[in-house]
């Protein structure tokens, strides 16, 4: 049983120097580097994670030109789509995800649009099996819950206007962000809170398999997910205080919409409390703000068949989301209604 992992390793060490001396022989001069560090940051080791240099050879390339962005992403991208190693595969993902929190704007918007051109979602990694052990099995669970996490962490990160716990783009002032969410509509509003419990519905979603307990890669991953989820959760606090204010203007098929959404997310508090690395004295103070503010709406009675039905016919009555920008423009003369009773109502 023993010699299977064994020369697994073997082999892992001999394809990676071997895909080093094929990028030595094939790459262009001027992004050798730029291969090399991508190869190194993602071998077929499965107990160690990236190192560290590498990432940072491979985030320096945000600061060089586009072409050369364009370079490395498409490099990234191949290499996580042509690997059937569940450890090349998870690495390729940590690595995206240190894009997220760690890259420069070019980087992270090349990643965001890639492709260009359209094609498959390069993050959807939902067949991907590698069978080799035990361990490998098991972390072919990881591969495919991760890319789909990360996968609704950049449409969060869309409907939000920023790379969620990115380094670059991070509030750390709660007054602007506050401000900022108030001047958002409650259609908005409720988007953008929708959005998060649908990434913290898919944490709460992570894998729990015994030969992966302890693993540096999974470990990795757990410190990453854990640090973006104290930032959603900071976020949903925030939209959650907004909507305490706006509470007695919301309309019937609004606060139904938003009890839903609230019901969701407590809905994964059970699943999350179990994760010892997810407790946190604001997580818990958040979780007690949604309690508080579902008994508040006071639509327990619509949770049944009857408040699906209402929520589905509101949303047939909405217009297009090409329309919703057209009504975000304001024209001259035109007044606008702050229901966060931290303004009245304003001309233009």
């Amino acid at each position: 049983m023993g010699r299977i992992p064994i020369l697994r390793d073997f082999i892992g060490i001999i394809k990676d120097k071997a895909s080093q001396s094929k990028a030595a022989l094939l790459s262009d001069p001027k992004t050798l580097s730029l291969h090399l560090a991508l190869l190194r940051a993602t071998t077929h080791d499965p107990f160690t994670p990236p190192d560290p240099r590498h990432l940072a050879t491979l985030l320096a390339s945000g600061h060089t030109s586009r072409a050369t962005v364009s370079t490395a992403i498409e490099a990234l991208m191949d290499r996580l789509q042509t690997t059937r190693d569940a450890s090349v595969a998870i690495k390729c993902l940590i690595t995206v995800h240190h894009i997220i929190k760690r890259g420069s704007f070019i980087l992270q918007d090349r990643l965001s649009v890639y492709p260009s051109n359209g094609g498959r979602n390069y993050l959807k990694l939902s067949n991907f099996r590698d069978k080799t052990t035990l361990l490998t099995w098991e972390l072919s669970y990881w591969v495919r819950w991760y890319a789909l996490y990360l996968e609704n962490l950049l449409q969060t990160s869309r409907v939000l206007g920023f790379f969620l716990s990115s380094v670059s783009s991070s509030v750390d002032n709660n007054e602007e962000e506050e401000e900022k969410v108030s001047s958002l509509t409650n259609s908005q509003l409720l988007k953008e809170i929708n959005s998060l419990g649908n990434l913290i519905e898919q944490i709460s979603r992570m894998p729990n398999s015994l030969h992966t307990n302890g693993n540096i890669l999974v470990d990795e991953v757990l410190g990453m997910v854990g640090e973006d989820y104290l930032a959603s959760t900071n976020e949903v606090s925030i939209r959650v205080s907004e909507f305490k204010e706006r509470l007695s203007c919301l309309s019937v098929f609004e606060s139904v919409e938003l009890g839903f959404a609230l019901k969701r997310l407590e809905d994964c508090k059970e699943r999350l409390s179990a994760l010892g690395q997810m407790r946190n004295v604001l997580v818990e103070t958040v979780w007690g703000s949604i309690s508080e503010m579902k008994d508040q709406i006071g639509n327990d009675e619509l949770y049944g068949e009857e408040g699906r039905l209402m929520t589905m016919e509101s949303s047939k009555n909405k217009v297009s989301e090409s329309s919703r920008y057209g009504e975000r423009v304001l024209k001259l003369g035109d007044s606008v209604d702050f229901f966060s009773g931290r303004f009245s109502k304003l001309q233009y």
